[in-house]
């Protein structure tokens, strides 16, 4: 089981990124989804999440400007960030909480983070 994020890169004040992250492998189910974020000398911390029926919870610092979704049929979860801040600057890694086939637990998986650049 992996996880695969891709949508990072460089933008500007007040632009728009997307985030994408697909999970593959022998997978029974998938929980919770979500993403986080970690800037240089930061601690890891949470920036939103979605459970397998939609219900979304935001970071105080994103609400209104970004949007959590998900394909549980393309086993996917997407990130649209607007209204960018410099703030936002980070590794954004996208994690899930996932039960593989034959077994009978669940699993946190990470991707491998990809780099969000917010500057003028």
């Amino acid at each position: 089981v992996q996880l695969q994020a891709s949508g990072g890169g460089l933008v500007q004040p007040r632009g728009s990124l997307r985030l994408s992250c697909v999970a593959s492998g022998s997978i029974l189910r998938i929980n919770d989804m979500g993403w986080y974020r970690q800037a240089p000398g930061q601690q890891r911390e949470l920036v939103a999440t979605i459970t397998s029926g939609g219900t979304t919870t935001y970071a105080d610092s994103v609400k209104g400007r970004f949007t959590i979704s998900r394909d549980n049929a393309k086993k996917s979860v997407n990130l649209q960030m607007n209204s960018l801040k410099t703030e936002d600057t980070a590794v954004y890694y996208c994690n899930a909480e996932i039960r593989p086939l034959r077994t009978y637990y669940t699993t946190d998986y990470w991707g491998q983070g990809t780099q969000v650049t917010v500057s003028s």
